[in-house]
């Protein structure tokens, strides 16, 4: 991390001097660190923006690192967007570092009363807010504006953009009430490798449980697997989940404890919690993730 934020800096003293001009005048140059807010800014900015994510499919936010590629991006953004409340906590003194681009936490919008406390972050908040659709509807807002704050020309479009994008957002959430009321309020507990879904159980009623905690940075004890295998057996869990950026070895470690008390627990199938699928399927895109993820958490748990 020293080394990058080295090379950031001396990278940054060298662009001082650079001129607005991009390779594209037509196109705002926006960079973007989650692969959920890469794929909300190419909702809003359609082909009025480039679009450049630094994660991908199945990477961790809370251990990634910038690269030298990534510093190079970052100086040479219109526009940088990202989730904030330490979700990408490596990247963070990158950030801070940063003077002309003034990077854009977008939960930084979000109102504090309503978020889930949590001691493992800096900012005291669980950041895994996308899952409250709601809340990802003030992302989209909050993008739409700094958008057409950017490019005034094109703020129209911009704004219809948003609204076709709410408008499907809108269709998610009926969607999803409507599969998980199929699901026994008794049978709502959700085991996964780490607890990236409190939003989402806050919301739909699931009494949500994850193996290393909040954070992936943190690893699960031998105490740990045992006390959750425990709590499996005693609420008759018949499912528990992967998750796509998280090694499954630590949901495989728990449910050979559940088999070493025999009995019985399934894995459920992968959930993706901290990073979309792979680009051009379903789970690719938000709204595709989360009804699959829905999808998967009903049919392993009825």
């Amino acid at each position: 991390m020293k080394k990058t934020i080295l090379l950031l800096a001396i990278t940054l003293s060298f662009f001082n001097c650079k001129n607005d001009s991009k390779k594209d005048n037509s196109k705002l140059n926006v960079v973007t660190t989650t692969t959920m807010i890469t794929d909300l800014v190419k909702n809003i900015g359609g082909d009025l923006v480039s679009v450049n994510g630094l994660m991908g499919s199945g990477v961790d936010p809370h251990l990634y690192k910038a690269s030298e590629g990534d510093v190079t991006k970052l100086v040479n953004a219109d526009v940088i967007f990202y989730n904030g409340l330490h979700l990408e906590g490596k990247l963070v003194e990158v950030f801070e570092k940063m003077k002309t681009q003034s990077p854009i936490a977008l939960a930084d919008g979000l109102d504090k009363s309503g978020l889930i406390g949590s001691d493992y972050f800096a900012s005291n908040y669980d950041p895994h807010v996308w899952f409250n659709i709601s809340y990802f509807k003030q992302f989209a807002k909050k993008v739409t504006q700094v958008l057409a704050e950017k490019n005034p020309e094109n703020a129209a479009r911009f704004t219809e953009n948003e609204k076709n994008y709410l408008q499907q957002l809108e269709a998610l959430q009926a969607k999803v009430s409507s599969t998980i009321e199929t699901l026994p309020k008794e049978k709502r507990i959700l085991v996964t490798a780490h607890d990236a879904f409190n939003y989402f159980g806050k919301n739909y009623g699931f009494n949500v449980v994850g193996l290393q905690g909040l954070s992936t940075a943190t690893e699960a004890g031998v105490q740990d697997v045992q006390k959750l295998a425990t709590f499996i057996i005693e609420n008759k869990v018949k499912a528990i989940f992967v998750e796509s950026s998280v090694p499954k070895r630590t949901i495989e470690a728990l449910q050979a404890a559940v088999k070493s008390k025999n009995h019985d627990v399934v894995i459920g199938g992968t959930l993706y919690s901290d990073a979309l699928g792979n680009a051009g399927t379903i789970e690719g895109t938000y709204i595709g993730m989360f009804e699959y993820n829905v999808n998967t958490i009903v049919n392993a748990l009825k």
